[in-house]
């Protein structure tokens, strides 16, 4: 009977014991960042058509980092591994059962591109080797006429469009968006307050305001509104704030008045017309405000 005892709790020591090894196990044939492209994740790779080495997903990431060890990476065997997967993907396999929305900027802004579940290719131009964070599940895509959303009011249209330079008299290289005087002008991308000038009603006394986004390194100019007394140099203001009302600063009469919107690239205080600067220079702003999420209308 001993004998018999001794047998049957050697058995169940085993048993026990094989279920610890099985529960240990689990976990490590789960999906992870380990370099291996596995059903649920989305993935990066390294080089276009899904070579090289892969970095591996299985949520959302804002910020992927610039240095290591901190950085995310790129994980498995081939080129470019060990690389900061920020700024050096070259394709994807989104193979979660979700849309993942792969941005240029941190914190899930500027141009984007959406990849449905299963997808796999190339990212576009302007996104290869230029992807900053993704997303799973994005919001929806929708997009708002920038007039709109200059007043956050109907009634608003472009009075004069960026055209190239060829029609538009004297040098233009905004977009002029027109309300009736009074009405609330927001801000269509947040940043930093770096100049305000505030003018008076009539052919002389332009009034400026510029905001400096550092993600972006852009800088937008509205003149001819009356900026808001409560706004301040170097105060950050937010995408949608108030910061001024629709006036005619600089322009010869009230059936005029507009705000004119200029995007120039890097810290500019002023509009280029305002600084005299005779070369056409600025580029086509049109597909920087679509990558915003405006309509040019």
């Amino acid at each position: 009977m001993r004998t018999l005892n001794k047998i049957l709790r050697t058995v169940a020591a085993a048993t026990v014991l094989g279920g610890a090894v099985l529960a240990t196990a689990s976990p490590v044939s789960a999906a992870g960042r380990d370099g291996v492209c596995d059903s649920g994740e989305f993935c990066y790779y390294f080089n276009s058509g899904n070579q090289g080495s892969v970095s591996d997903f299985t949520g959302s990431v804002a910020d992927y980092g610039t240095e290591q060890p901190s950085c995310y990476d790129f994980k498995g065997p081939g080129n470019g591994k060990d690389t900061c997967v920020k700024n050096a993907a070259a394709s994807i396999w989104n193979r979660s059962d979700k849309t993942v929305r792969v941005y240029y900027n941190s914190n899930y802004g500027g141009t984007y591109q959406d990849f449905a579940a299963g997808a796999k290719g190339n990212l576009q131009a302007g996104l290869k080797n230029q992807n900053a964070s993704h997303q799973f599940s994005p919001p929806s895509s929708a997009r708002v006429n920038m007039s709109y959303a200059l007043y956050n009011a109907s009634g608003g249209h472009i009075s004069c469009p960026f055209d190239g330079y060829v029609n538009t008299p004297g040098r233009h290289e905004g977009i002029d968006i027109a309300r009736s005087v009074g009405s609330d002008v927001r801000a269509l991308v947040g940043g930093q307050v770096i100049n305000i000038a505030r003018g008076y009603n009539g052919s002389s006394g332009l009034s400026t305001i510029a905001i400096y986004n550092a993600s972006l390194n852009k800088t937008i100019i509205y003149l001819h509104t009356a900026p808001r007394s409560a706004l301040s140099e170097g105060q950050q203001v937010s995408r949608g704030q108030i910061i001024a009302d629709e006036a005619w600063h600089g322009v010869s009469s009230s059936g005029a008045a507009h705000t004119h919107v200029e995007m120039r690239p890097g810290r500019q205080t002023l509009a280029a017309k305002s600084v005299g600067d005779p070369t056409l220079s600025n580029p086509n702003p049109n597909s920087f405000w679509v990558s915003q999420g405006y309509n040019v209308s």
